[in-house]
């Protein structure tokens, strides 16, 4: 095998690490290729769920004493303490690495100080390789665990005219069967599902992550959130069914904003202290504008059908908009068709202060 760049090690590593999207968490995303002496690769392996071994231990395993002498590429800062597994920095310098290379620096104090560890073995230490990229693919745990909550994804459905459903409440189905599919796979990459009180008691969705061909459950399924403030949501409500574990929010447990309703930043605390470390937002065009009025949606994810109503509901209601100078920048990032539907994805521009 030919030997390879540190840089095209560390893009290999990259696409390893998004392997274990959705089934990690509370834990990263991380990516590792390990280079023998002359830069060939000897091993690789990603993070593929909590508690099992991390990406530097999988590729040590299939390295061997080939790892002795070598370079360790890895997506994230190696890990300097022991929880359900030990220590990665111990193990690269007990395998005799040489050097390792990384493209992020760990933000978990509980865990971070690899790249010290290992300089004080006398383990040379590269950081900064494709440093975007790699936040990128791991944004969510990132921005989570620098901040104290999780990242939250609004989604939304709607036609081109931005209704959400026809004037006499119905709503099924503005967008295709191939755009719901992406949903649920959406679904199955985050640790939590977030909807109103309203949506449950218009629609009672089951906010499970499915395969909608034969309607089986995915074998992760996120935590679904019912934010409730004053406990209407019934007793017979499909959220309640037992097949993914649910929390009913109300502003009693949670805490009351000025509103009266649920506290947007306590729950989102709460649901960090709880392991979740990405949340998508659906149903609710009242909650949607509560969530953006108050700053805490990092993504849109909006899928648009090829579709005309003319009246009916909207997508979104008060997002704290009342003049154009007050608009809600959005910066497209991608654009993909999914079926007749287009599926939009933006990042909200921060403003100025």
């Amino acid at each position: 095998m030919a030997s390879v760049s540190v840089d095209e090690a560390m893009r290999r590593a990259i696409t390893l690490a998004a392997r274990g999207l959705g089934t990690t968490s509370p834990n990263p995303v991380v990516g590792c290729v390990l280079l023998d002496a002359a830069g060939e690769i000897v091993g690789e392996g990603f993070h593929a769920y909590a508690g099992g071994p991390h990406a530097e231990i999988v590729a040590l395993a299939q390295a061997g004493k080939r790892a002795h002498g070598g370079t360790a590429v890895v997506t994230l800062e190696p890990c300097d303490h022991t929880g359900r597994t030990g220590p990665c920095s111990h193990a690269l310098i007990a395998a005799g690495v040489a050097r390792v290379v990384v493209a992020v620096p760990d933000p978990n104090p509980v865990a971070s100080g690899g790249a010290a560890t290992l300089r004080a073995a006398g383990v040379e230490v590269e950081t900064g390789v494709r440093a975007e990229e790699a936040e990128a693919g791991n944004v969510a745990w990132l921005t989570s665990m620098r901040r104290g909550w999780p990242y939250v994804i609004w989604k939304y459905a709607a036609t081109l005219d931005g209704r959400s459903a026809a004037a006499d409440g119905t709503s099924m189905w503005i967008t295709s069967e191939a755009a719901r599919i992406d949903v649920h796979a959406l679904r199955g990459t985050v640790d939590a599902v977030i909807a109103g009180v309203g949506t449950v008691l218009a629609d009672d969705p089951r906010l499970t992550a499915r395969n909608l061909r034969d309607g089986t459950l995915a074998i992760r399924q996120p935590l679904r959130v019912v934010v409730d403030s004053s406990g209407r949501t019934p007793v017979d409500a499909r959220v309640r069914d037992g097949a993914a574990p649910t929390w009913i929010a109300t502003a009693d447990e949670v805490g009351a904003g000025p509103d009266g309703r649920v506290d947007l930043p306590a729950l989102l605390a709460e649901l960090h202290h709880r392991g979740v470390r990405a949340a998508l937002l659906e149903g609710g065009p009242r909650l949607a504008g509560a969530f953006l009025a108050a700053g805490l949606v990092d993504k849109v994810v909006g899928y648009v059908a090829p579709k005309l109503l003319g009246a009916g509901p909207t997508a979104l209601l008060d997002a704290g908009v009342t003049t154009i100078a007050d608009v809600i920048d959005l910066e497209i990032t991608d654009v993909t068709q999914v079926g007749p539907d287009l599926r939009i994805t933006a990042l909200p521009r921060k403003r100025e202060a």
